[in-house]
């Protein structure tokens, strides 16, 4: 059973479908769209990752959610919470993100979806501070935390990566709910 968690005048935030896979799969193996992440995803990995959404929402009643365009039912990413534990002085906590497919960047889809995941995260007291973080050069994505109200918090050093890896460094922004 599909469940609509939270809706905008121009997108369906929903769970999961077996139909988002394959797409979901292609936008991650797209070099433009995971340009600030370590590496595109194999189909396997991309699949590994929708599971691991899926756990996150049975566990928690939160996670990451599919988004839709109400309008013709694509699916075009996801955006929503990651409840996160590495090794940094913020954590644990929750994390806010998006990872929108290159096709339908530019169009505010990012914003609008984040700022509903917000309102919906205070109405269902989620946490008292969220959280979200992106490697410095992704400017699109800070650009987004500035849109929706989050505020600079500093840089950081992402344990998961590499001493001298391009991406390691990381800005960090937090929003009080």
């Amino acid at each position: 059973m599909i469940t609509t968690y939270i809706e905008t005048d121009r997108l369906i935030l929903r769970s999961w479908k077996m139909s988002d896979r394959d797409v979901f799969a292609e936008m991650n193996s797209n070099d433009n769209v995971m340009k600030y992440f370590p590496k595109p995803l194999s189909d396997e990995e991309s699949n590994g990752f929708v599971d691991r959404i899926n756990s996150e929402f049975e566990e928690t009643g939160f996670g990451l959610y599919a988004v839709e365009i109400k309008e013709t039912g694509e699916f075009i990413g996801y955006v929503g919470f990651h409840r996160f534990t590495f090794d940094v002085p913020f954590s644990p906590g929750w994390e806010i993100g998006w990872r929108i497919s290159d096709k339908f960047w530019n169009k505010g889809y990012a914003t609008e979806s984040a700022m509903a995941c917000i309102k919906y995260a205070r109405e269902k007291k989620l946490c008292n501070r969220l959280y979200s973080f992106t490697a410095v050069p992704n400017i699109p994505s800070e650009n987004v935390m500035k849109r929706i109200g989050m505020t600079f918090d500093g840089l950081f050093m992402h344990p998961a990566l590499a001493e001298g890896h391009w991406l390691k460094e990381h800005k960090l922004y937090s929003l009080d709910l």
